[in-house]
């Protein structure tokens, strides 16, 4: 496969992800100080797709269209992580959980991810191949949330 083939499937991979131009878009696990990989191709695919600056987890409160947490097995409390995913997080926006595929080293079970969820205040609407090792599960705050606010 060329060179220009691969990123055409890439960033046809930020689209299947619903990423459009103008989204803002926050990176979450991305560098957590143990040199943990992830897809960089689909990263920067991302970035292009938004035409906006990825955000890191340090750099703003700038409310954003979309997270994108990078998540391996042995990573720490991931209910806490997907409850602090939703600070800057928009109303009607949409978590990608992304994590390796099984097989690979870091697999998250996705019963983890279906218990997890919930707990955190949301709900997992699919499941996709988001980068060549990397599943995506997308998580979103159930409508209800929104209107429970209301007293």
């Amino acid at each position: 496969m060329s060179t220009s083939a691969d990123h055409a499937a890439q960033r046809g991979l930020a689209e299947k992800l619903g990423i459009g131009p103008g989204m803002v878009v926050q990176v979450v696990g991305a560098d957590s100080g143990s040199g943990a990989v992830v897809d960089q191709a689909l990263l920067d695919d991302v970035a292009a797709r938004s035409g906006t600056e990825l955000i890191s987890t340090d750099d703003s409160d700038e409310v954003v269209d979309v997270v994108l947490l990078w998540w391996r097995e042995g990573d720490g409390d991931l209910v806490d992580t997907l409850v602090d995913s939703l600070t800057n997080l928009a109303d009607q926006g949409v978590i990608w959980l992304l994590t390796p595929k099984a097989g690979r080293e870091g697999h998250v079970e996705p019963s983890d991810i279906d218990e997890a969820a919930p707990t955190a205040g949301l709900s997992s609407t699919r499941s996709t191949s988001a980068a060549p090792e990397w599943s995506g599960t997308r998580l979103v705050a159930p409508r209800s949330r929104k209107g429970s606010a209301r007293r």
